[in-house]
């Protein structure tokens, strides 16, 4: 397995995960490399510091490069610096919101800001309405001419700015329109605005494309929706009440969540409060939160990120709040082609199966191996594997 020599396995974990976006510019190895000699095991503050201080060097290079006229070195230096400031906060998650995080979002989506405006043609930032708010949010041209659009939507802990890597230049240079967007739980309407994560995905994705298909250079017939991560519950959650969703991919696949606390309870050896579901009794915090306290990754995974992103302070609350995320009930209004994937180590890809076999309208499923290198959650160190079978499904789908 690969290591990057960080002494920590939640760092390195996070430290792997910006490797994703080196096929694209987004980092590069000797500089993810770079801080792990000076970060101690658990410091989560000289791990925020030292990240910070790589991207601050990158992005005054970037702004030095601009001024003289150099846009490409500019752009490379601005989009490496957006993935270390990204990278650098994660890790302290938590309510309340740390003001390192709100710090570290803001330099990377000002970093991430600047790239846009040098590709060319730019990539357009967008604002997209959205009940009392907006959402955030970027637009790809795929190229002249009315043409397919693929949205993607984020998971639990991404931004939209990762997915400028994992799903849209892609897409893009096969010739889609591309939006990317953070929804409420999400990026900036989370760490900003403190809107948490919401079930009635069909309601955000109808929003989004209510801006997006104001414009004339969109084919309305040829609208896909991508979810990866979470978003693999998410996007079939949206594609099963938005019929402007022509085509649903889904990476992983995933059923509902109520389903998946079960099964996390009875490995933790909590058999009993299966039945009650999800009326846990307030007596069963106790033991659970002591058994979470001793692994930090299950901490940081359910306390640290769980309960920051549904906008609950227990265990109890977390599991009402996850059992209003289905898919069960209706996923049989998804009447799209359906591309469903799995990754053979992807422990919350268990469930892709259900969720396929349950779809009634066309579909394909693809499991990924370690063999071809793309065996983890979504891919992520062979993305371009997983580009290759889900983009020539979805140019096979939206064939003339």
């Amino acid at each position: 397995m690969l290591q990057l020599g960080f002494n920590d396995p939640q760092f390195e974990v996070w430290a792997q995960r910006a490797l994703m976006n080196i096929a694209e510019g987004g980092c590069e190895l000797g500089e993810v490399l770079s801080p792990a000699p000076r970060i101690p095991a658990g410091n989560t503050d000289t791990w925020y510091r030292e990240w910070c201080a790589l991207a601050d060097r990158l992005y005054e290079q970037a702004g030095e490069c601009r001024n003289k006229g150099h846009l490409i070195s500019a752009r490379q230096l601005y989009q490496r610096a957006a993935t270390y400031y990204r990278t650098s906060y994660p890790l302290l998650f938590g309510t309340p919101t740390d003001p390192r995080v709100l710090e570290a979002y803001r330099n990377e989506a000002r970093a991430f800001r600047w790239a846009a405006q040098l590709f060319s043609p730019p990539i357009e930032a967008q604002t997209i309405p959205f009940e009392n708010t907006t959402l955030p949010g970027y637009f790809y041209s795929g190229g002249h001419g009315q043409r397919p659009l693929l949205i993607c939507t984020n998971g639990y802990d991404d931004t939209l700015h990762t997915m400028h890597y994992a799903h849209a230049v892609a897409a893009q240079r096969r010739g889609y329109h591309v939006l990317t967007f953070d929804g409420p739980g999400q990026g900036a309407p989370l760490i900003e605005h403190g809107l948490t994560l919401r079930p009635d995905w069909e309601n955000v994705v109808g929003a989004v494309l209510d801006h997006i298909l104001a414009r004339p250079d969109i084919n309305p017939n040829k609208v896909a929706l991508a979810g990866w991560s979470f978003g693999g519950f998410l996007a079939p959650r949206a594609a099963a009440g938005e019929p402007r969703i022509k085509a649903l991919i889904a990476d992983p696949g995933q059923w509902d969540m109520l389903a998946a606390i079960a099964g996390m309870l009875k490995r933790m050896g909590a058999e009993d409060l299966v039945a009650a579901l999800p009326n846990l009794p307030k007596e069963a915090n106790a033991p659970i939160m002591q058994a979470i306290e001793h692994n930090p990754a299950l901490k940081w995974t359910l306390v640290q990120r769980g309960f920051w992103v549904h906008g609950v302070n227990s265990f109890t609350e977390y599991v009402k709040a996850l059992a209003e995320f289905t898919v069960s009930d209706r996923v049989h209004q998804i009447q799209c082609p359906v591309f469903i994937t799995q990754a053979e180590n992807d422990p919350i890809a268990g469930a892709a199966d259900v969720l396929f076999n349950a779809i009634e309208a066309p579909k394909t499923f693809r499991r990924f191996t370690a063999q071809e290198g793309a065996g983890d959650h979504c891919e992520a160190m062979a993305r371009s594997v997983y580009h290759q079978h889900a983009y020539d499904w979805l140019d096979t789908a939206f064939k003339d």
